[in-house]
């Protein structure tokens, strides 16, 4: 846009220069639009000129037009399009269909149209002709209406020979010295070159020894210098003669502008003097410089701007302005090629810069996904070639997600920023450092000769970050694979060392393992699972089991707690600890835990048709838990539901839960309690901080692990430590369910113990809601009830 807007500019002070358009419509180009008319036999043949705003006619056969608006004009397209533009049914044209000299009078429906130059080779019009119906147009007809298009630039080009000063360049000569600096900055690659062409042609034109031709560039506080892009070398001495070689002429900076150079600046106009000597506006040569007897200054303007100088000395005759002004059609196309090569400089920026953008992260200065490919493959190429090793690391941030979730995104960019850098330090050069996306980061190394290379990236990430104040303490899981031990393909590679990188995750994280073929499988196997869940999910294969939760001393049934079960098409009936494994992201839990929630209400629901105060509980896990969506979810799956069915509600979280974040754990568990949800925290005595984590969760039950209950009979480490649990709960005022109850041997040593709650084999395996509630009918009347006909379910 910049590029068009200079280049109007121009055309527009070429084309006032020429002083045409103040007069009126001029008959010396009426010889050439009759022939046009004839030889076509068109309704009207017209030769018009167009300004910034309208399009004037300077003769015209076969109409009367003397002016339009420039918004109707079809020789502005032809001007815009740099060639001869037909159209050859005007109505069927997008560009004129809605033209109001198409759709009304004089209703033209044929234009064709070549454009017109003016000596300098600025488009400033265009012969048309026009007719009211369609016709073609044969290419020998553009051929003609070319020849006399160049008729009427002759003629212009012989108007400028009679405007011409006296004292002045031979036009003719100035026109080829034009159009040959034209044709070589199309043709030459080398800016020096074609700038060095041109100040040689200017000196030959000119008959002047020395000359310059410099651009005006500003330092970033603003003062002007000039940068030389040609200069005649003058050198006086052997140094001059050096630096003069030294940048060829081109790039040479002068900064001292208080002399003749500045002055042409200064003055926007040309500047002469033909007695250097005595002018007290020269200078700024060094010493010892050859004498300059007479110079010429020139601005090179672009619009209004000056863009640079022209400067020529020592011509035997001297100078004069009017000799200046005869250069200036030179000088708007030094003007015209500086700004050129300006904005392809900027264009060529503008290229590095979109492309700096599309190969590396902004955050990280890393390259990112897209670069990385480039590079891996041609490590691979060349580790194929010499035989080199290559180690493929992903690295994944362990602990990122709770440092922007606690300080925000600002910091957690900046620490992402600093492992980045971090990183960058340790590798040597040849490795490679990317950042894919989020907290992941890929490292290639080359050679590596010892797993302890792999050991320090991984203690790396774990050393403190101080950012503001803060002391953030993060860590690295890295999955690793080995090439060309490993021969996979690129993709395929960093998809083996993202499956050893959720190994480490699994194995306690802040650790790496090294991909192998068994793993791989493994994990294949996890994915089909996963696959084959989702596919289940939509065919209702998923299932909730029950089992009873007995109040021991009166022997009722409370409640149950719903356990999810898979009817696999080929597996038979699965059981959580053979398919919840393979869940390893938040999305993959968040599905299933919201699917659990919506059947456990609805199981709920039904209970309270039947006119069941029966509660239920289910198992959330802790990444469901703890997630921004599982509150708002909830209150959605609860908002349509009784009082009654939120109250039965019970949500079981394991204590790891808590120890991830306890503060955030509270804050979800206040938020469910609003909606009238209780909770339970599960498998209660497992974790090493449950006594200290105990005190401030606002949980209304505990269930104390089946490892402890099970063996309490036989153990008294185990019936000491389930006789405290049972004692801390009821001082705290909470409820206490017994697991892993298997004979009444032991519920009855649970009820002297002062236990509320149990349930086990003893009572019922998890079978499905109807199986269940007839058991619970049979328990409730009295009798013991038989174990179901059908097997439902495995010990787990």
């Amino acid at each position: 846009m910049s590029q068009s807007r200079n280049y109007e500019a121009l055309r527009l002070n070429a084309l006032y220069e020429m002083e045409i358009l103040g007069s009126p419509v001029e008959p010396r180009f009426d010889r050439i639009t009759r022939l046009a008319k004839l030889h076509f036999g068109v309704e009207a043949a017209l030769l018009n000129f167009i300004d910034e705003h309208r399009l004037w006619c300077k003769s015209c056969c076969g109409a009367d037009v003397e002016d339009i608006d420039r918004r109707w004009a079809f020789c502005d397209h032809t001007i815009r399009q740099d060639d001869a533009l037909v159209v050859n049914d005007l109505s069927t044209d997008l560009r004129f269909a809605d033209n109001p000299l198409v759709t009304a009078d004089p209703g033209i429906r044929f234009y064709a149209g070549y454009p017109i130059r003016e000596p300098t080779g600025f488009k400033v019009g265009a012969l048309c002709l026009l007719h009211d119906e369609p016709r073609p147009f044969s290419p020998e007809e553009l051929d003609a209406l070319k020849l006399m298009a160049e008729m009427v630039e002759r003629e212009l080009e012989s108007d400028r020979r009679l405007r011409a000063p006296e004292d002045g360049v031979d036009v003719a000569s100035l026109s080829q010295t034009i159009a040959r600096a034209q044709n070589i900055f199309l043709t030459t690659e080398s800016d020096r070159a074609a700038f060095t062409v041109l100040l040689e042609d200017l000196l030959k034109l000119t008959e002047s020894p020395f000359g310059l031709i410099g651009e005006l560039k500003h330092q970033p506080d603003g003062r002007p210098f000039l940068r030389m892009r040609a200069i005649t070398n003058l050198a006086w001495n052997k140094e001059t003669d050096d630096r003069y070689r030294q940048n060829d002429g081109d790039g040479m900076i002068f900064e001292d502008l208080d002399n003749l150079l500045g002055q042409t600046i200064l003055s926007s106009g040309v500047v002469v003097s033909n007695d250097l000597g005595a002018d007290p506006r020269s200078g700024g040569t060094p010493e010892g410089h050859p004498p300059l007897r007479t110079y010429l200054g020139m601005p090179v303007v672009v619009g209004t701007d000056i863009v640079g100088i022209i400067g020529l000395a020592n011509r035997a005759g001297g100078y004069s302005e009017a000799f200046g002004r005869s250069l200036e059609p030179l000088c708007r196309t030094v003007g015209v090629l500086m700004e050129r090569q300006r904005l392809h400089l900027e264009r060529a920026q503008t290229r590095a810069v979109i492309e700096h953008a599309a190969n590396y992260d902004s955050l990280t200065e890393l390259p990112n996904r897209r670069l990385l490919n480039d590079l891996l493959d041609r490590a691979l190429q060349e580790a194929e070639c010499l035989g080199h090793q290559l180690s493929i690391c992903f690295i994944d941030l362990d602990g990122f997600k709770e440092v922007n979730d606690r300080y925000g995104h600002t910091v957690g960019d900046a620490v992402l920023a600093h492992i980045g850098r971090r990183l960058g330090r340790l590798v040597r050069e040849g490795d490679i450092i990317a950042r894919l996306s989020g907290d992941e980061f890929i490292a290639v190394l080359r050679n590596v000769e010892s797993d302890r290379v792999y050991q320090r990236l991984v203690d790396a990430l774990a050393r403190p970050i101080s950012h503001e104040g803060r002391l953030l303490r993060l860590s690295g899981s890295m999955g690793v694979t080995r090439f060309p031990q490993d021969h996979s393909d690129r993709d395929i590679l960093i998809r083996h060392a993202d499956q050893a990188m959720y190994a480490a995750k699994e194995a306690g994280r802040n650790c790496y393992v090294i991909f192998d073929l068994a793993m791989h499988h493994s994990r294949q196997e996890r994915l089909q699972i996963l696959d084959e869940l989702r596919a289940g999910l939509k065919t209702q294969q998923l299932e909730l089991f029950l089992q009873p939760k007995v109040q021991l001393c009166n022997r009722k049934v409370e409640g149950f707690e719903a356990l999810i079960r898979w009817h696999h098409p080929l597996r038979g009936l699965l059981t959580p600890d053979q398919f919840l494994p393979a869940l390893d992201t938040l999305e993959d839990e968040t599905w299933l835990g919201e699917y659990v929630l919506g059947q456990a209400i609805i199981i709920l629901q039904t209970f309270e048709a039947q006119g069941l105060d029966y509660c239920l509980s289910i198992n959330i896990s802790p990444r469901h838990f703890l997630s921004d969506s599982f509150v708002v979810t909830l209150t959605k799956q609860l908002t349509p539901c009784s009082n009654r069915v939120r109250r039965n509600l019970i949500l079981e979280i394991v204590e790891s839960t808590a120890i991830d974040d306890l503060c955030r754990a509270v804050n979800i568990i206040e938020d469910v309690k609003k909606l009238g949800v209780s909770f339970s925290l599960d498998d209660f005595g497992t974790g090493f901080s449950s006594l200290s984590y105990f005190r401030k969760l606002p949980v209304e039950e505990i269930k104390i692990d089946r490892t402890f209950v099970t063996d309490m009979l036989s153990t008294i480490e185990d019936r000491r430590l389930v006789s405290s649990i049972i004692n801390m709960a009821q001082g705290f005022g909470r409820r206490v369910v017994a697991e892993g109850i298997e004979s009444e041997e032991l519920a009855a040593d649970l009820i002297c113990l002062g236990c509320d709650l149990g349930q086990g084999y003893h009572y019922m395996k998890p079978a499905p809601v109807e199986v269940a509630l007839e058991w619970a009918r049979t328990w409730h009347a009295g009798k013991r009830p038989e174990p179901p006909a059908q097997r439902f379910d495995q010990p787990v």
